[in-house]
């Protein structure tokens, strides 16, 4: 049975791509920061013995490092770094950014799934599959920026992008294949009501660029559909 291991596993796209594995037949390790407060997919894992739910609290990088030894005969086929922040809620625009803030995003957004992509290295090399997959987005996109605005969540997409860039780099020799994935404009608590794509149709996409996804096309920066974005 293949596993994967999905941060962010209690909402929105991360909860959705727990069910979607999970019903495939999946062996699903979701992660979510408080797992008694996570009722959708505490209920969900109740009902499926092929899912385990752990607590990580991602902005806590030893707790990330406990993780990894608590698994660490685990072999995994997809690490899925899903969990993000926006950070902008909470800050202005330019002349009133609100740099704590900043700091927690970055933490969020960059620092975690780069110490995730270092401590479960062994557990990849393990899987069969070896994918770790990295959710960014389009607004990391230097290229794509005509609008500005955003600039705590832009900065830390464009920074993860370059650090699972070089990530690709490093790994090749390991045969793991890194993928850099913009799931969309979607209906999650980040996308808004407004958003054109539903969560489903955007994990299922996702799920094929990912089944797809080879180790030539390693540091690729894709759209849910497995279409190139401009850096």
């Amino acid at each position: 049975m293949a596993t994967i291991l999905i941060t962010g596993a209690n909402r929105g796209l991360g909860l959705e791509f727990c069910k979607q594995y999970a019903q495939d037949g999946w062996n699903v390790i979701a992660c979510c920061r408080e797992p008694k407060n996570a009722m959708a997919l505490t209920e969900f894992a109740l009902q499926h013995s092929n899912i385990s739910v752990l607590p990580l609290d991602l902005s806590n990088l030893e707790q990330i490092e406990q993780l990894g030894k608590q698994l660490e005969n685990t072999a995994l086929d997809v690490l899925l770094n899903n969990a993000g922040v926006y950070g902008d809620e909470s800050a202005h625009d330019f002349g009133q950014l609100d740099y704590q803030t900043w700091q927690k995003t970055l933490a969020v957004n960059v620092f975690a799934p780069v110490k995730m992509a270092e401590v479960f290295l062994p557990h990849l090399q393990r899987g069969t599959q070896k994918t770790l997959v990295a959710m960014s987005s389009l607004m990391g996109s230097m290229a794509d920026n005509s609008s500005g605005g955003s600039i705590l969540y832009r900065s830390s997409k464009a920074a993860l992008n370059a650090a699972m860039k070089s990530i690709s780099i490093d790994t090749r020799n390991k045969n793991i294949a890194v993928l850099i994935l913009h799931p969309g404009w979607v209906k999650t608590d980040m996308g808004g009501a407004n958003a054109p794509m539903a969560i489903p149709d955007s994990v299922q996409a996702m799920r094929q660029t990912i089944a797809n996804f080879t180790l030539a096309q390693s540091g690729e920066f894709l759209r849910f559909d497995g279409t190139r974005l401009p850096w």
